[in-house]
């Protein structure tokens, strides 16, 4: 997930949710806590070795994440860990093709989804696309490997182990960061203070029971006016709402 602020747009080397994002001023699931699942559909997106953004596996040979995750990164660049709780562990593959959605654009967002074609299947479970997402008040939970607090000098490092929050869906009219009521959602946790940010970008937002998940969504941006990622809502690319374009893109 992005913040938004000049520091979070700067250029830098190591960023992580986007090219374009410093080294960590931020966190990402802050809040969350030890996976309790198992998620065999859950993708470490890693740039150059690195894990820099959450992806969902779709097919044994696709995965669907955040269009900006896309952004200012070369295909060779990209690899996958698929389908443990530990990021540096699972199957892996290596990217062949990047698309984002042709409508994607990064400021303003807009269609904030992208696929990527792995170079072989893996032996991982694919997670199914939901048929709709849901109203408001549907229980969805989030998943990612980003750092668990909002200043990065005091968790330099992100875990290895994964990491989950539960979330609700919440009343469009809590998102207020140019946010489209027809292809996002907004989305809120119980706990006080906790949300996804920065490295968490293109991580499944799912809803369900464990052996039985939906994928719903992907982790874009936050969705309020405060700069602090757990301050209030985030802000997830409703995948159901792309479902067509993803199968179109996916079956080539």
């Amino acid at each position: 997930m992005i913040k938004r602020g000049k520091a979070a747009l700067c250029a830098a080397a190591g960023a992580v949710a986007l090219t374009m994002t410093v080294a960590p001023s931020a966190s990402a699931i802050i809040g969350g806590h030890d996976s309790t699942s198992k998620y065999p559909f859950m993708v470490s997106l890693q740039k150059d070795g690195k894990h820099y953004c959450g992806a969902s596996l779709i097919k044994r040979d696709w995965i669907v994440t955040a269009g900006h995750c896309s952004v200012n990164v070369k295909t060779k660049q990209l690899s996958v860990r698929v389908g443990d709780q530990d990021r540096t562990k699972g199957a892996k593959a290596k990217v062949t093709k990047v698309v984002a959605h042709p409508g994607f654009s990064y400021e303003p967002f807009r269609n904030d989804v992208a696929v990527m074609k792995l170079d072989r299947p893996v032996n991982a479970k694919p997670i199914k696309l939901a048929a709709e997402s849901g109203p408001a008040g549907t229980d969805t939970r989030i998943l990612g490997w980003g750092m668990t607090c909002e200043d990065g000098s005091e968790c330099p490092k992100p875990p290895t182990r994964l990491q989950e929050l539960d979330t609700k869906l919440v009343a469009d009219r809590r998102c207020s960061e140019n946010y489209n009521r027809d292809n996002e959602l907004c989305t809120d946790s119980p706990t006080e203070n906790a949300q996804a940010c920065i490295l968490d970008s293109g991580g499944p937002q799912i809803k369900g029971r464990p052996g039985h998940w939906e994928l719903i969504g992907a982790t874009s941006r936050d969705g309020d006016a405060d700069p602090e990622c757990a301050s209030g809502p985030g802000i997830y690319t409703d995948l159901t709402a792309h479902h067509d374009w993803i199968e179109r893109t996916t079956a080539k």
